[in-house]
């Protein structure tokens, strides 16, 4: 019997995706699966029929939900992520399932059962850009549902996203119903295109009570790093350099925790095969010089250029790092981490497995095993090892 030819049609599609998967994998990877599968039978999975949407593809610890009305899909959204809010309440901090979900309505090409386009590659880039627990939608979306439905929303402005050539206008959904029929707009307009971390040092006001300052890590502005220029040709996988993270710490003698953090990120990026990573002494030389990011592209041979900050207070830290594709000059992700210290190693998966996402690249079942294994499970051994690192490589450090 022949094949149906695949069809063109109007969609509402929802993305949806586990924060932090793989650092609740590292942690208890049999009962993360058993959790995640009792969600998705028990609670998700029958919500979906309810709105009568369609799951036509698993990918692990996400999935792609067609639905023929943005209303059936935005309204499904939002009672599965207040349902799981519930379903976590006497859960442990690091065992909680937590979705991130981006929904929008475009054309699409459905062949079988399965549905592709750019219809539902703008849902997938809306969910990653949603915070955990969280919904973005597109502006087709938007208006389709605007005064339709009890929620609220937050206008994030025009997002360029990885893949597609036009940028994309986001809303956040606000599912309080005080906010029901409000527009606003993102807190000091600040646009996601470069999720950009304006971070106070409100983390630091439990430790000292006193004082705020306003810092911002990055310029928003990114030269064009040029391939003819680049004094490597670029390989044939994505390429990265891994900067020093800066320490913006009170305590500057945290240096060599933050230059740890960014050490062990090559490290563990360097077990992945998909991905070239130059080496920590090529990076590390320009750790304190006003280089930008064009430049160190071009000194390297890479496109990829990661770079972070870290702030530490007591037994809190505040952890922002952003990914540049230097050829195209443009920020493609970007995300700050408030938490307790002890949670470093945490951050330091998610962080690499945010980039691997972010790349594209597909780890092999050996590489995520290597990727998210720990030789140090207490933070106070791994700062008496940060420190001793610390002393050993200084005679070396610029």
């Amino acid at each position: 019997m022949a094949e149906e030819p695949a069809q063109r049609r109007l969609a509402a599609i929802l993305a949806a995706d586990v924060a932090g998967y793989s650092r609740l994998m590292s942690v208890d990877e049999a009962s993360t699966l058993n959790a995640f599968k009792s969600h998705l039978r028990d609670f998700i999975e029958p919500k979906i029929a309810e709105h009568h949407g369609r799951v036509f593809k698993m990918m692990g610890d996400g999935m792609l939900v067609e639905f023929a009305s943005v209303i059936e899909a935005v309204k499904c959204a939002v009672q599965i992520q207040n349902g799981m809010a519930h379903r976590n309440i006497d859960e442990p901090k690091d065992a909680k399932i937590e979705f991130r979900m981006g929904i929008n309505l475009g054309d699409v090409i459905v062949d079988n059962e399965d549905v592709f386009g750019d219809g539902v590659n703008v849902a997938a880039r809306l969910e990653a850009l949603a915070d955990p627990g969280g919904i973005c939608i597109s502006r087709s979306a938007r208006d389709q549902v605007r005064d339709k439905l009890d929620y609220g929303l937050e206008d994030w402005g025009e997002v360029e996203v990885k893949n597609i050539p036009r940028p994309v206008r986001v809303f956040r959904v606000l599912t309080d119903r005080h906010d029901a029929g409000k527009t606003t707009g993102r807190p000091q307009q600040v646009k996601l295109k470069y999720r950009v971390a304006i971070a106070a040092v409100a983390l630091l006001l439990a430790a000292t009570a006193i004082g705020v300052t306003v810092w911002k890590p990055w310029s928003s502005d990114v030269e064009v790093a040029s391939v003819e220029n680049m004094a490597f040709p670029l390989p044939d996988r994505p390429s990265i350099a891994v900067l020093a993270f800066r320490n913006m710490s009170d305590d500057k003698d945290q240096q060599y925790f933050a230059d740890g953090i960014a050490e062990d990120i090559i490290t563990d990026m360097s077990k992945v095969s998909g991905i070239f990573v130059v080496a920590r002494d090529s990076t590390f030389s320009y750790k304190g010089k006003p280089a930008k990011v064009r430049k160190i592209a071009e000194d390297l041979g890479v496109r990829y250029v990661l770079e972070g900050s870290v702030r530490r207070a007591g037994d809190q830290m505040r952890i922002t790092a952003q990914l540049t594709d230097a050829v195209k000059g443009t920020h493609i992700w970007a995300d700050r981490y408030d938490r307790d210290a002890t949670d470093v190693f945490a951050v330091q998966s998610e962080i690499t497995g945010h980039v691997v996402k972010a790349l594209a690249v597909t780890l092999k079942a050996s590489e995520h095993d290597r990727l998210f294994q720990k030789y140090v499970t207490t933070i106070d051994a791994y700062d008496v090892f940060l420190r001793a690192r610390a002393t050993v490589d200084a005679p070396t450090r610029t």
